[in-house]
């Protein structure tokens, strides 16, 4: 094994444990189970008794499911689980695997566990045997019998499978497989489900036995599934002769399988049918008294497990579809970029939360991308994130900047009545210049994806999540500034991407960032690809990505442009316009005159604010021509010009012009139909 993967997930010094000699001897295999990274080391005569390949095991006990029949895996968790929870040192068991070529085999095993000084289980060491030959003695074969017969009845084993079900699938899936069907003898079964006043069949076998015309029957057609339905009444058919008799339509197209018996059972829920189950038996002449109660109270499980499996596929269907129509329907044409959205539903409760994004296109070239998450996996959830993807869509289009946006979302959460908060980072892009302002509210780092493909995180000074910011009086939320060169992507994402089962989030991180750097390069494959790869996992969480790549063919050529609206009473709008001017003469290569320029515009701003009745517009843009210059406009609506005026010996105003004069190297003022716009420039170096 990669000893950097082991150290990583910090193994004991000594595992995997080493065989002794004399295990291998009797034809015993080990293994070594570290509790704590959850990795099972497994020597070759471990994984010949599962029929694997050395290449077809990475070390994760869930790969053995291949091998184990689901109702036996689910027997083993729970005894294993039950000797970690009683403080057993030890414990043991026999089981049944399933070979490649389909033949079931009996298999021991025996564990020991060690525990730390507190008491706690950190190990289990132990073997694992074939124990097919040992069983095949009669008197261990009626000991196990009697074991597993005071251990658990049929019934009983069965119902603690179908407990795992969720869907109709996962229902018919545990009855196929289940051992307790094998042992009744059954070779074959059907399950039928009540639509619409038809029988829908469900599930069939073995294969070849499917009866044309009969996917879809009516209640009052003279199949025995039909006739249970009806009488809610089971039916048992004692021979081959009886079948013909009975049901002469049926018979001649499934005689060649060989059926001698059959009993048919109504599964009733609620006092209502919901459908039938037919077990069909080769080499059985009639039931029993004690077969005939043994299946009644079967069909009386598996008709509980279904209703319960059919009500949460409703459940999912409708909260899926809430979830869906409060995302948004389509993803606009954003000039100079390529974007790619997914949302992969949770796969816990009702399949519903809060997650979400949206694309924003903002005037001037810009745009506006939001992933966020609610609290909450529920109807709740999904109605709360709905009504904050509105405000925030609406916030943006207003003009306001990344900060007020976040901020005005805060307080509209906190006001809304529910105890939710929400986490959301909203980046307002200039895809211009590459110039990104980004908020983050107590959601995960963005990453982004270089033109070559590899990857990095982007650390962005967070604040509060939503709603807990306004609670706590915290609305002051910090912009952060990324430029985003041709060809580059922003990836945002929810947590749902990067929690690993017994995991930190820092481990989910650098997956992530793996995967990003050796997936496709398209984006929507490349969106496709990170919502498998969650689903592969096991993931329980509802994920939402969106990926931004800012095209070069949008690269500027000249130079660039940003504007931001400012308005009256607004702090963070001021403050917001003063990191996008900086973070754009950075990007335009003008960085020793940032300081200058940021003190020009900022005193021409707050000369609009104090001394007109609206709101400002501040824009800053590169002009070319013999030489290069950096322009700062700001508009207003007042039709009054400014005038440079001195400050007097005691005066607190009156300089701002003085000081633009000295800073800039132009400067002037020009009337507009609305107002006017004071203008200033400086010229900067041409760029390398």
């Amino acid at each position: 094994m990669d000893d950097r993967v082991a150290g990583a997930l910090s193994l004991p010094d000594d595992w995997p444990a080493h065989p002794d000699l004399s295990l291998a001897l009797n034809r015993m295999g080990s293994f070594d189970w570290d509790l704590d990274s959850g990795l099972m080391h497994m020597d070759q005569p471990a994984l010949d008794v599962f029929d694997l390949r050395a290449d077809e095991y990475d070390e994760r006990p869930g790969t053995l499911g291949l091998r184990v029949p689901p109702d036996e895996g689910v027997r083993l968790d729970a005894l294993v689980a039950q000797a970690l929870k009683s403080g057993r040192s030890n414990y043991g068991a026999y089981f049944r695997t399933l070979r490649r070529d389909g033949s079931l085999r009996w298999t021991h095993t025996q564990g020991f566990v060690q525990r730390d000084a507190t008491g706690r289980p950190r190990r289990i060491i132990g073997i694992v045997r074939d124990a097919t030959q040992e069983l095949a003695d009669s008197t261990a074969r009626r000991e196990l019998d009697e074991e597993r017969r005071q251990r658990t009845s049929l019934v009983e084993g069965t119902t603690a499978a179908l407990a795992h079900a969720r869907t109709v699938r996962d229902v018919t899936d545990v009855l196929k497989n289940s051992q307790g069907l094998a042992h009744l003898g059954a070779t074959s079964l059907v399950m039928g489900l009540i639509e619409a006043g038809r029988i829908h069949l469900v599930a069939d076998g073995p294969e070849g036995s499917f009866v044309p015309g009969t996917r879809y029957t009516r209640t009052d057609e003279p199949y025995p599934m039909s006739e249970v339905v009806r009488t809610l009444t089971p039916r048992f058919i004692e021979s081959a002769e009886d079948f013909a008799t009975s049901y002469p339509i049926l018979w001649p197209h499934i005689s060649h399988l060989g059926i001698t018996s059959a009993a048919y059972l109504p599964l009733i829920a609620q006092a209502r049918p919901i459908g039938a189950l037919g077990l069909l038996y080769s080499e059985k002449d009639g039931f029993t008294g004690d077969e005939r109660n043994l299946l009644v109270a079967l069909g009386s499980s598996i008709a509980q497990s279904l209703q319960r499996a059919m009500l949460y596929e409703q459940e999912h269907d409708l909260a899926e579809g809430l979830q869906q129509a409060m995302l948004p329907r389509r993803i606009p044409e954003v000039p100079g970029a390529q974007i790619a959205v997914r949302y992969r539903s949770a796969r816990m409760g009702r399949g519903i939360g809060g997650d979400w994004y949206d694309v924003i296109p903002l005037p001037g070239g810009r745009v506006g991308a939001v992933i966020g998450d609610v609290q909450g996996h529920d109807t709740h959830a999904a109605a709360v994130m709905g009504q904050l993807r509105i405000v925030l869509r609406a916030y943006a289009a207003e003009g306001h900047s990344p900060a007020t946006v976040m901020a005005r979302a805060s307080v509209f959460l906190h006001e809304l009545d529910t105890e939710r908060f929400a986490t959301c980072t909203y980046a307002e892009a200039d895809l211009t210049t590459g110039v990104v302002q980004m908020v983050r509210a107590g959601h995960v780092d963005p990453l982004v994806r270089e033109a070559d493909g590899s990857c990095r995180k982007v650390p962005i000074e967070g604040g509060l999540p939503l709603g807990l910011s306004a609670m706590f009086g915290r609305l002051e939320y910090s912009v952060s500034t990324v430029e985003l060169d041709p060809g580059q992507t922003m990836v945002l994402f929810t947590d749902g991407l990067v929690e690993l089962p017994g995991a930190d989030l820092d481990e989910g991180m650098q997956l992530l960032t793996g995967m990003i750097r050796n997936g496709p390069q398209d984006l929507q494959q490349l969106a496709d690809r990170l919502c498998e790869s969650v689903d592969e996992r096991g993931g329980e969480d509802d994920v939402a990505v969106l990926l931004l790549r800012r095209k070069a063919a949008h690269a500027p050529q000249p130079g660039g442009r940003l504007q931001q609206h400012v308005a009256q009473n607004d702090p963070e709008a001021l403050s917001s316009a003063r990191h996008m001017i900086r973070a754009a003469v950075r990007a335009w290569g003008a960085k020793g005159r940032a300081d200058e320029v940021e003190l020009a515009a900022d005193e021409l701003t707050t000369n609009a604010l104090m001394h007109t009745d609206g709101g400002a517009i501040v824009t800053i843009r590169v002009l070319t021509g013999p030489e290069r210059r950096l322009r700062v406009d700001v508009e207003d609506r007042s039709s009054a010009l400014p005038r440079r005026r001195d400050a007097g010996e005691s005066g607190v105003s009156g300089r701002g012009l003085m000081l633009v004069d000295r800073l800039a190297d132009a400067w002037g003022v020009e009337s507009r139909g609305t107002g006017k716009c004071v203008w200033c420039e400086f010229i900067i170096p041409p760029r390398e």
